[in-house]
This record gives C-alpha cells, structure tokens and sequence, in this order.
C-alpha cells in the first residue's frame, strides 16, 4: 500500500527522497523512496525515543546484519544503512510481489507445484541463514514475499544469532503463535529447526489457505502448537509425509533445510512457470503501481501549524508483547520491501485536517476495459492498509469509512477521494456508525483508565457532540469493542482497567454496556466472564440486542438475545460451527423474525425464544454453508461445491440454487454476498461473481482481493474493501 506522506515526515532521509508511506508503526516508519539516479527502495527509520536505547539499537544493527545475510537472492537486498545515526535508517530493494497471505487471499490455496517451488526455494534461503549461524524466528506468511524470481524473506527484526539468548526476555516467546515452534511457543531456544517447523506452516497455509494450527487466543494457540496434531486437512497426499515430519513435536525428528530442497524441487523450469496466472498479473500490477504513484504530502492538522510532540516514554511490558506474551504484533507494508513492526498504541493522533476540505490522497485508478466475461469496469480503485480485515466499511452521511490497520479513512464513495482521517482509531473494532454520524472510541496510555466516545460528522471528522469519557475502562488498548449505535444508545463491551495494567489481567473484570449518547450515563451495565475469544457480532431486531460469537473453545457459535432497555439476556443458543472464528461484525443476518447462521446447515432461530424454527442441508460437512444474507423474502447463501443457494426466509424451502457456468469457481463461504434487483454478488476465491437472478448462471467475475462489501444506494454502487485495495463496481 502506497500511503501519503504525513505533514512531519521528512522530505528526505541521506540521499534519498521520500515518495509516500508503505507503513507506520510503534517502532519506526516505513517509506517508498527512491535514490538520484532513480532506484526505487524501501527505508525504514526508527522513532526517535527509540533511537536512545542502546538495546534497541543493538537489535536494529542485528536485522541490517542479517538482511545482509541473506542477501539479495533470497531477500530484500539491503542497498544501504546507518544503524548509527541520529535516527536510524535501513534501505533495501523494494520487492516487487505480494506477501504470501495476500497471495492466498488473492486466488485462494496455491497449486501443489507452487507450493513445492516455494517451499525449496525457502529452505535455501533458511540454509543460507542457518550457516551463518542466525535464525530467523519469526517465519510467517506475512513474511514471506512472492516475486517472479523466487520468495524473499523480511523482517528480520527478531532474528539472532543461533544460541544468543541477549536481548530476548527470559521465558519469553517472541515471534507469531499460528507459526511459532514448539520449543519456541515454550519460551526455549529456537534452533535452526525451529525454522523448519515455521515453514511447514507457511506452506501448510499456502497449500490449504488456514494455518496448521487454527485460529483463536495466542493462548489457545499456544497449547496447539505445544500439544495438538498440526490440521493437515486439504494438504495435497504427496506432501503429507514431509510436512508431518516438519511439524514434529521433536526437533531432532525434523528434516534439514537440505532434505527439503532435496525432496520439494521439481528441477524443472524457473520459478515463475510455477506460479498461477493470477498472481503473475498482480506481480505486473505492482511494478506498474510504483512508478505510476504521484507522491502527495498530508497537509498539517487545522488546530496547529507545527504537529505537537511530547516526550517519549520508555516501552512497556504490555506494548511489547501480544497477549499471553507471545506475539509480536505487526504491521506490515503492503508491496513486499516494507517491514513487519510491532504496534503500540501510543502514536500521535487526531482527527486528520478538520477543516472539511476535499484532498486527493492516494491513487485512483482508471478503469480497465470491460472485461471479455462482461464483468464491469470498477468505477474507481485504491490502495489500503487493511491486513486483519476486521470490519465492514460503514457508511454514513453520504461518506464511507474503511477501518484500517493503523487509522480510520472517510472517503467519497463516488470517487474515492479521501475526506479526513483519524489516527486514534487504529483497532476496526473501535468504531461504528447508526447512518448518520460515526462513533468513535478510544483512550489514553498512561495513567487511569478512561475510555472516550466521540461522535464525528461524516464529511469533516469534526465532533459534533461533547466527548463522553467512562472513567475506569480501557479505551486504548484492544480490550474492548463498539458493537453498534441505535436510539441514540451505544452498546459495547470493555475491560475495567488501564492499557499497563499486566497481562494477566486481560481475561478479568470485563464489562457489556449501553450508553446514552446525550446523558454520557449507562443505560445498563453487567459483567460477564471472558472467555478469551471476539470480536461480537451485533443487530438489533425490535426491542433486543442479538449477539453472536465463537465459543471459547472454538467450537461453537453462541447467539444470545438481550433486552435493550435492561441488558439481561433472554436465551443463549450453542450451534455446532468450529470455523465461526471468521465471522467478523457485519456478518449477522436478521430479520424481525429469524436470525440466519450457516454452517454445516442453514439454519434459522426464532428472534423471540432461540428455538431452530427451520434447518436446510444435510449437514455432511462443518461448513457446508457460508454467511447468509436476506432480500425479497429469501436467504441467499454461499454453498459448497455449489455456489449461491436461495432459500425461502419462512419455511427454509429451496427456490433456486446457482448453475454451473462452465467455470470454476470456489465460493468464499466467511464473506457475505450482496442481492441486487439483477445479480446476486457472490464472493468467490479471487473476485465478486455475479449471479442472475433469472437464469441462476454467473454472467461475470470481477477481479477483486475485497471480502467485504456495502451498497451505496443512493449512488447505485457496491464499495468493497480487502487487504490491500478497495472499489467500487455498479450496483445493479
């Protein structure tokens, strides 16, 4: 993603000149740049209260060196640094080619001969590491960018010496859990084998698009990695007995980098005869993109002409590690060069310019010729920052709002110019709207606990109603969540406590609540025991508040209705649904009778009881249907094998289920299709197939990495928003 460059960015760092923002962090920025004889590079530069601590400079030297390593084959080359400087910088090749989850997002699991030439072209470069005695320690798919020469490995910024245990916390487990080694999920040195065990995942994930060891809590994961059988489910026969082998519990038991090689090239062809034709097109995409961007600088905020700074405060326990002191949490660039950073949440922030003005801040990219399928051309194109994909955007007021990685976005849904921006809201969970306004919640770092609830008008960002704080309740950190806002009520929920409190207490004392936009007091307020799992999913049928998650145990998808003027629950129902971990809100389907949940059935609950008033489908498989959605008296739902089926809302009798086109498609079962009066809009792997209506035959697929969409029907549009790029098609 090519971001613009903020007021307070410098113009240039040595002598390189600054072009736009790959990505920003608690640790550093990073930047798209380019030398005076042209050569484009990705710098990263370090916060300046960072810059002061010898151990974290200490470690940044320690990535330049192992980014050295590694080298340009296997790597971003490092094209120049100074780990000594004020504020110290590292340059290296800006890749072209996705990271490796957005290639998966792109066009689903990778062919088994991709994933092979992936995997032997990684274990080269983990040997090339590992005889220079460094481990990587934090191998991902992330981490892993795909080019047409081969992958290359980044981030290095918790890679070290094998056998070092400086500048790693004792007992600690740095690194991702999903990807983590055993010894390493343990807190125990990580050996050159750990690294074989992180890249089984990664190529687990890359066969299958899910990890080996689910989803979940980094505490759950943990325990999976220590102690579950990895989910091999979908790994194609011939790599089973290798990648079993990889994700031993024993390390001794794994196979070398070099056995891999051995067993996982084919020795036929180049890399890239192995790669799909659609990710080869995005890797052209990308080249294109970077030379094409017009670099843009943000103008200073309204209130102030010179950006305030405070006083750098030194890094907490709490900021460094993820929850259960596992994680390192981070934010990648989008575009391959850009680095992984671990986020904190004591960034400067504000409600971008204030002034209502309309600034042009990113690419718009003019539509390609209408496709030969018929698919349209996208009315406009951008770029975003969005890895965890954790809300819908939302539409108020005319304006729609991407909720980002690391701010919030209002831009003009009929062009994608970008209106204001607000750097408090850097978790999507933290806002919401009811149609007409945005409401927003956040809080500080340090001291008490407080959380804020501001209410911002659409086309400006501007807070149209005084500030509401809740005095004990932490707003900063990623321990609460803003469900929705009807009636002049907002409902969420949130932990009692403040962003330092330790980690321990994150499981404790939290709260569900409904308060009065107008009063700042509590409708209602109750707690409950946390079970270790979010986000909710919310909608408001009547006079309740229907809520929906996955079960502690993961298992599970709980519903619940609760009394909107009291809190008090009125029924609670279990469905047997493991992967509803990839519900995110947006994704609850109501009407004033049913709740809709897929599943391995359709089913509908009665609003009033909880009670399956109908179930549809055999149920052969744990997810046979995907997340429903309502119009015209039918449920329209992604089937699979299938694609979209339409059922009637009252009685669950089938109408009409989609016929085959002559092309494959693979319905995406967790992202919610859109009904028009023409089309069904069905998300399939790689794009938004529409289905008629009238024929049951998908006409057309729109190329597209968006997931989540809404329709602007006043403008007769459908916007969409994915990892890394948002549009908009017509919405017929």
């Amino acid at each position: 993603m090519l971001s613009p460059l903020t007021h307070d960015d410098p113009a240039d760092v040595a002598a390189y000149r600054l072009l736009a923002r790959l990505g920003s962090g608690g640790m550093g920025t990073v930047y798209l740049a380019r030398t005076p004889g042209g050569r484009t590079v990705a710098l990263k530069t370090v916060h300046a209260r960072l810059a002061t601590d010898p151990a974290f400079r200490a470690r940044f030297r320690l990535e330049t060196d192992a980014a050295r390593i590694i080298g340009a084959r296997h790597g971003a080359a490092v094209v120049d640094a100074d780990p000594l400087a004020e504020t110290p910088w590292l340059a290296t090749e800006y890749v072209l080619g996705p990271p490796l989850d957005d290639a998966v997002a792109l066009g689903g699991p990778l062919p088994e001969p991709t994933v092979r030439a992936l995997g032997a072209a990684l274990a080269g470069a983990l040997a090339q590491l590992h005889s220079s005695d460094v481990v990587h320690r934090d191998l991902k798919p992330s981490n892993v960018l795909v080019t047409a020469y081969g992958p290359k490995i980044i981030d290095f910024g918790i890679a070290r010496a094998a056998g070092d245990e400086h500048l790693t916390r004792t007992g600690a487990a740095a690194g991702t859990p999903a990807f983590m080694s055993p010894e390493q999920a343990s807190g125990q040195e990580h050996p050159p084998a750990g690294d074989v065990f992180a890249l089984a995942g990664v190529l687990v994930f890359a066969a299958t698009g899910h990890g080996p060891f689910g989803t979940g809590s980094a505490a759950d994961l943990l325990y999976r990695v220590r102690y579950a059988d990895p989910d091999l489910t979908g790994v194609p026969e011939a790599l089973l007995p290798l990648l079993t082998a990889c994700l031993s519990k024993d390390p001794e038991a794994r196979p070398t980098t070099g056995d891999l090689i051995d067993r996982l090239h084919d020795g036929h062809g180049e890399f890239a005869d192995h790669l799909p034709p659609l990710l080869l097109t995005d890797i052209a995409r990308r080249a294109t993109d970077v030379w094409l961007h017009a670099p843009h600088r943000l103008p200073a905020p309204a209130e102030s002409a010179v950006a305030e700074t405070t006083p750098g405060t030194p890094i907490s326990r709490r900021r460094l590690l993820s929850a259960g002191g596992a994680a390192l949490l981070g934010v990648a660039g989008a575009g391959g060069g850009a680095w992984t950073w671990l986020r904190s949440r004591d960034d400067e922030g504000g409600t971008g310019t204030g002034t209502g003005s309309v600034t042009a801040t990113g690419p718009t990219a003019i539509p390609a010729t209408t496709a030969s399928d018929g698919a349209p051309t996208a009315l406009w194109q951008g770029e975003v920052l969005d890895r965890e994909q954790k809300a819908f955007p939302l539409l108020a007021g005319g304006v729609v709002g991407f909720a980002e990685t690391v701010s919030f976005r209002a831009v003009s849904p009929k062009d994608n110019t970008e209106l204001w921006t607000d750097n408090k809201v850097s978790e999507p969970l933290q806002i919401t709207t009811d149609g007409t306004s945005f409401y927003a919640a956040d809080g500080p770092v340090d001291g008490p606990g407080r959380l804020h609830i501001r209410t911002l008008a659409p086309l400006t960002g501007e807070e149209t109603a005084r500030m509401i704080t809740l005095k004990g309740f932490d707003g900063a950190g990623r321990n609460m969540e803003v469900f929705t806002v009807s009636g002049g009520i907002l409902y969420a929920t949130a932990r009692r406590g403040s962003f330092d409190d330790p980690l321990e207490k994150n499981d404790v004392d939290w709260h569900m609540f409904a308060v009065d936009l107008r009063t700042g007091k509590f409708v209602w307020r109750f707690a409950y025991d946390w079970d270790g799992v979010r986000p909710w999913l919310s909608s408001i049928v009547g006079d309740r508040l229907i809520l929906g998650k996955n079960s502690g145990d993961l298992e599970s998808f709980l519903v619940q209705a609760r009394d909107l003027r009291t809190g008090r629950q009125l029924w609670q129902r279990r469905l047997p649904l493991e992967d509803s971990s990839w519900y995110i809100p947006g994704q609850l389907t109501t009407d004033d009778k049913h709740v809709y949940v897929g599943g391995d059935r359709l089913r509908a609950l009665r609003v009033t009881d909880g009670r399956i008033a109908w179930e549809f489908g055999s149920g052969t498989r744990s997810t046979e249907y995907g997340v429903p959605v309502l119009a015209d008296g039918l449920v329209h739902v992604n089937k699979n094998g299938v694609g979209i089926v339409a059922v009637s809302a009252d009685k669950g009798l089938k109408r009409w289920e989609e016929v085959y086109s002559g092309r494959s498609l693979t319905p995406s079962l967790f992202d919610k299709p859109v009904v028009g009066e023409k089309y069904v809009y069905a998300p399939v792997q790689g794009g938004l197939s529409a289905v008629d209506r009238t024929t049951h035959v998908s006409d057309w697929v729109f190329p597209t990495d968006a997931t989540r969409f809404v329709v602007d029907k006043e403008r007769k549009r459908i916007v969409g928003a994915g990892k890394s790029s948002v549009m908009a098609i017509p919405y017929v």
